[in-house]
């Protein structure tokens, strides 16, 4: 899977970055690189969009940490408007979501959590979209009628009730979290602030480096990704540039590029040419899972335009999806040896109670906007109302020193604790952390550093208590229980 060529590349780049590198890896006696958990040999990382806990799993009433129930047996929780009005939480009415509401941008993010009493979810609506956008959409949850498989798989393998995203912001910042321990300053979904790239690079260079193979599966036909990263493999400072003034101009192009995603691995573009050989389809990864070809690690990509959970997409397709992935990795010959984390990126703006917790900054990289980040941003957009509205999206603090709130977490596996209840706190680099003590690999950045790795929802010593995988209930949708 690798050339020579490309290890060598990987060496080099991470050989120059020796000097940024603060912390050693598990066991400085074995040399990097050294499997320390030979029955794991699979790694699969499933990462949905934009839900927090109590907004899929707060009705899980018989197990986990979800909403305080009154004596009528609905939730407790409120957030009071600017007006005064007290909104409870109610189910959300059907299954498809609102484009654009709730929020969960950098301001508003920070705005919802307040000053830890979680009651800033309807203000959020009112101070940053526009009027009319209906403020109550925040205070809305799901339940197992909307989604049984969900809700059966929280039943059956290991639930992390406190598994935090990686900021108080939107999908790209915490997503560079989970392959790169840090943000690297980005605060929202605009691609103008990503021309960067870590100084203690990605996770996919440790990887490649040591020769341990991982793919990144996704829906985007193989020659489209090919042709795009190679053009931006050139002159990406110029395309950026591109990209940011037409955006300036053409109001569309701005709500198009926002939140849209290929791939994960696309998401610190300066080293988008490295990864073209680890991309995969979809397609690809339900053979490989049969088949037991599965590479060391993969991250497998909804469709983030139809399947990805995020609005205005109807979740019970993310779910089906979901549940295609994770029955058919039961099913495959790799399942003996196999760990599939399923989690989401981040909250989406819904609701979620428990406050997030303080965390270990990443590496000093401040977090800002692109318009302060890039001066000449700031030039060329000042003349144009959406600078304002960068502004107002990006507002609030510039440091990642708290996680952002709680998304629902479940790790699959034949070593998985049965009907376990994880309550550590976890958040997307322990999925860091996970891989850096199988490889002996040296963290990334302070964060993953202090990461937590969700082994203690395994148990590795005994026999497999899903030796046979699980029957778990169908999705709304009605998937086939095994692919």
């Amino acid at each position: 899977m690798f050339t020579r060529a490309e290890q060598r590349m990987a060496r080099r780049r991470l050989a120059r970055q020796d000097a940024f590198r603060r912390h050693d890896r598990a066991d400085t006696s074995l040399a990097p690189g050294t499997d320390r958990l030979p029955k794991i040999q699979h790694i699969v990382v499933l990462m949905m969009e934009n839900h927090s806990y109590d907004n899929y799993f707060g009705m899980l009433t018989d197990r986990g940490e979800g909403l305080e129930l009154g004596e009528d047996g609905r939730p407790v929780a409120t957030n009071v408007a600017n007006d005064g009005t007290v909104v409870r939480l109610e189910p959300y009415d059907g299954t498809v979501q609102v484009q654009g509401v709730p929020t969960q941008t950098w301001n508003a993010s920070h705005l919802q959590r307040g000053d830890g009493r979680c009651d800033g979810f309807v203000k959020s609506i009112e101070w940053t979209l526009k009027k009319g956008s209906d403020r109550t959409l925040a205070m809305r949850y799901w339940t197992e009628e909307d989604l049984p498989f969900y809700y059966g798989l929280a039943r059956t393998f290991p639930l992390a009730t406190c598994w935090f995203s990686s900021c108080l912001g939107p999908t790209f910042p915490n997503r560079r979290f989970l392959i790169a321990g840090t943000a690297h300053g980005l605060i929202d979904d605009l691609p103008f602030g990503m021309v960067d790239y870590p100084k203690t690079g990605t996770i996919f260079d440790h990887l490649t480096a040591h020769g341990i193979t991982w793919t990144n599966y996704h829906n985007v036909p193989h020659w489209r990704v090919t042709l795009k990263r190679i053009f931006r493999a050139r002159g990406i400072r110029f395309f950026r540039l591109i990209v940011a003034l037409l955006s300036t101009f053409l109001p569309d192009l701005i709500q198009h590029v926002e939140s849209k995603i290929a791939v994960t691995a696309d998401l610190f573009p300066l080293g988008t040419l490295r990864s073209i050989n680890h991309l995969r389809s979809h397609e690809q990864f339900f053979a490989d899972a049969k088949g037991g070809t599965l590479p060391a690690f993969c991250i497998v990509d909804p469709d983030f335009g139809k399947t990805s959970e995020e609005l205005p997409q109807d979740i019970q397709d993310g779910e089906e999806f979901a549940a295609r992935v994770i029955n058919t990795v039961m099913g495959g010959k790799a399942w003996p040896s196999t760990v599939l984390i399923w989690l989401h990126d981040e909250h989406g703006g819904y609701y979620d109670h428990a406050d997030p917790p303080v965390a270990v900054e990443p590496d000093g990289v401040p977090a800002a906007d692109p318009l302060t980040r890039y001066g000449f941003l700031r030039v060329l957009l000042r003349l144009t109302p959406w600078w304002k509205l960068i502004q107002l999206a990006d507002d609030g603090p510039s440091t990642y020193d708290r996680l952002g709130f709680r998304v629902p977490a479940v790790v699959v596996s034949p070593f998985a604790k049965k009907q376990h209840v994880s309550r550590t706190p976890y958040d997307h680099t322990s999925v860091l952390k996970l891989l850096q003590e199988k490889w002996n690999l040296p963290p990334l950045t302070d964060r993953d550093a202090a990461a937590k790795s969700p082994l203690d929802m395994l148990d590795l010593d005994g026999p497999p208590t899903f030796p046979d995988g699980a029957q778990l209930p169908q999705p709304a949708k009605s998937a086939p229980t095994r692919a």
